[in-house]
């Protein structure tokens, strides 16, 4: 009975999520604004929840859609990771990666607590903003299991901020004539989204945007452990409460881990079969992902996003500058060739 009474809030959260998988590859989001599946969805479940009254009996569909549906689809972005590549990029870029990325996080975290912005929405914007944007939101909100709108306000400032880096890295370095490969890694550890990291580095050559993606890919590796981290540490402090509500290895995140050493198997990537199999396992994974954030943003008006203020994005910003200029500073002194 319990899935039977999720079916119409789990119908709709799939029909918005189509919709919007569909308008990500129309010409004008996908190559002009470079606006990902992600955001479209949680933008258009905004808008409906904002203009349409829904009913009572959609809301156990949307938290369906919100908590398990989410959590599988995390677990399936392994399929995206390969192990491998990582190897490509060199000591000296993963060095970077790493200090940078835990670096960022702590620093956007301490940030979000000396601004006084929510707690659940200052570790969401941290995760976000210092690994992989809107996957890194989706990933964290499993665990921070954060206010309906928090997710949202999240998604739409590390999106803003990311979109402004796809026009300002290029032209900075075109300014200072920068070296290729210290862009390359920079853009790579420092813009938020996997899609604002390519088109990035095409505005300065297809080789940038090659090394800046397997850089990128370094940064996605970190997202399981510190995932984990965060859950343990909320398990903890909710313990000390007196009410532990996080386990302290989610289950999802192990399965992550599982999938991206099935993506690392030797060979897979070059047979034609597998890779085909991969790619469609990846589409699934997105639509489930899309269909989670559906359910995020029609649990989520522009009132709520509204009522957060300014804050949170200067918070973001703030955050952003700091991993920017780090890792800019980092690759100059150790990846210059």
């Amino acid at each position: 009975m319990a899935i039977l009474g999720s079916l119409p809030g789990l119908m709709i959260a799939s029909a918005v999520a189509l919709v919007a998988m569909w308008s990500a590859e129309q010409p004008l989001f996908k190559n002009t604004l470079r606006i990902s599946p992600l955001l479209l969805v949680i933008l258009l479940g905004m808008a409906i929840r904002s203009c349409v009254p829904l009913p009572a009996a959609l809301n156990a569909g949307l938290r369906m859609a919100q908590r398990p549906v989410l959590r599988w689809a995390v677990a399936g972005l392994g399929f995206k990771l390969s192990l491998l590549e990582l190897v490509r990029i060199g000591a000296p870029a993963l060095a970077v990666v790493v200090v940078c990325t835990f670096a960022s996080l702590w620093f956007g975290w301490w940030l979000a607590r000396t601004a006084g912005i929510g707690r659940k929405l200052g570790l969401l914007l941290g995760v976000g903003g210092s690994v992989c944007g809107a996957s890194a939101v989706v990933a964290a909100d499993t665990v921070v299991q954060g206010e309906k709108s928090d997710a949202a306000c999240a998604l739409g400032i590390i999106t803003l901020l990311g979109t402004i880096g796809i026009v300002v890295y290029p032209a900075l370095a075109r300014a200072i004539g920068m070296n290729e490969q210290v862009y390359a890694v920079w853009d790579g550890a420092s813009l938020h989204e996997m899609a604002q990291v390519v088109a990035a580095g095409y505005g300065v050559s297809e080789s940038a945007a090659r090394t800046a993606t397997v850089v990128k890919l370094a940064r996605i590796a970190l997202l399981a452990p510190i995932v984990i981290f965060l859950g343990w540490s909320l398990r903890r402090a909710g313990r000390e409460a007196g009410h532990a509500a996080v386990a302290p290895v989610p289950w999802f995140l192990v399965v992550f881990v599982l999938c991206s050493a099935v993506n690392s198997i030797p060979g897979l990537q070059q047979d034609p079969g597998a890779k085909h199999l991969l790619h469609r396992i990846q589409v699934v994974d997105l639509w489930l992902l899309c269909i989670g954030m559906a359910g995020v943003g029609l649990q989520s008006g522009f009132s709520d996003l509204r009522a957060s203020g300014v804050r949170p994005i200067l918070v973001g910003l703030g955050q952003w500058v700091f991993l920017a200029a780090l890792s800019l500073g980092m690759a100059w002194l150790f990846c210059a060739s």
